[in-house]
């Protein structure tokens, strides 16, 4: 018994671990996001007019269907008009996407 205790926190840890940490997430969307995406996430409809495109909010079904990982690469690598986010780490990438995620 206390072998699967001890197992099933040690899983629980580390899968925290390799995704990310919402708060954490939530201090750097705040500082790298917000701009554009807006504080809840709703996107700011200037930015969206100015770039062509709808910004669809990110608590929507459609971007929340959207994988860890893909949300991650538009993070580091940019998708559609959205650039990069600049100077952030694959760990902060994780902490945002782990954020995003909480905003349904």
């Amino acid at each position: 018994m206390k072998t699967t205790v001890i197992l099933a926190l040690s899983l629980v840890v580390s899968v925290g671990v390799a995704h990310g940490g919402a708060a954490e997430g939530k201090d750097l969307y705040n500082a790298k996001c917000q701009s554009c995406h807006g504080a809840n996430g709703e996107g700011k409809a200037a930015i969206g007019k100015a770039f062509g495109v709808t910004m669809k909010p990110l608590g929507s079904k459609e971007v929340q269907a959207t994988s860890a990982a893909d949300m991650k690469k538009a993070i580091l690598s940019g998708a559609g008009k959205m650039k990069p986010v600049a100077g952030i780490t694959d760990k902060q990438a994780d902490d945002i996407v782990a954020y995003v995620k909480t905003l349904k």
